[in-house]
């Protein structure tokens, strides 16, 4: 899973906006959690943009009124790959309503209860483009955008870390077709799909996710071998 993520407005974070074509600064913010809002990049005969969107695709009114919620009954934070093309709940989306989220490092902890460590885990020398899908709900007339970040099966070389699950980071090749919605024959980005490193990656423990000062020395995984 992937349950928590920071975005830094820094040179790498602008550099992947850049590239996106989006020609604003990203908003930092560190500890972003299931319900909380980040940003997402989608597309649309309009163009792209960047907008705010909730953590968890499912969505509905808080009881108050006040704002509103991720769905109780369902966690939808995160998607799992394999399911993407089969669940109702992902299937229409993948097909057109695909999104980037951009950040720059996401939080895993390992450890027993009690005793947790908290990583911090990024790319050696890039910001991150999550892989995600995205809604945008009617409530009355008030557009409400959610999102969701794709997850793939475990990586071994990655398990120590998190022993179920990592997610899908995109790269710049990738961009154009993951983010056409007309591209709704999803064969050709079907090779996305299968777990993998494509760029090395640093784990640096931290002391908490809200400031991430370093807690001792980190580790380097590789990028697979193409």
């Amino acid at each position: 899973m992937c349950g928590r993520y920071n975005v830094i407005d820094d040179s790498l974070a602008q550099d992947l906006l850049e590239i996106l074509g989006i020609p604003i600064h990203v908003q930092a913010r560190l500890n972003i959690a299931p319900g909380a809002k980040g940003q997402i990049v989608y597309e649309t005969n309009q163009g792209r943009t960047l907008e705010d969107a909730i953590w968890s695709l499912l969505v509905e009114p808080k009881p108050d009124g006040s704002a509103y919620r991720p769905s109780p009954k369902y966690s939808t934070f995160n998607a799992r790959s394999g399911s993407l093309g089969a669940s109702p709940l992902w299937k229409k989306r993948f097909h057109s309503q695909r999104a980037i989220v951009p950040g720059s490092g996401f939080h895993e902890w390992t450890g027993e209860k009690g005793h947790k460590q908290c990583y911090n885990i990024h790319p050696v020398n890039n910001a991150i483009a999550f892989a995600g899908l995205y809604e945008l709900w009617d409530f009355q007339g008030d557009i409400v955008p959610s999102f969701t970040i794709i997850t793939l099966p475990p990586h071994p070389r990655f398990r120590h870390i998190h022993p179920n699950s990592i997610p899908l980071m995109l790269k710049p090749e990738d961009f154009d077709m993951w983010l056409d919605p007309h591209l709704t024959n999803t064969d050709p980005i079907q090779h996305l799909l299968k777990t993998s490193i494509r760029e090395p990656l640093s784990v640096e423990p931290i002391k908490s996710p809200a400031n991430l000062e370093k807690a001792g020395q980190g580790e380097k995984i590789e990028a697979d071998q193409a």
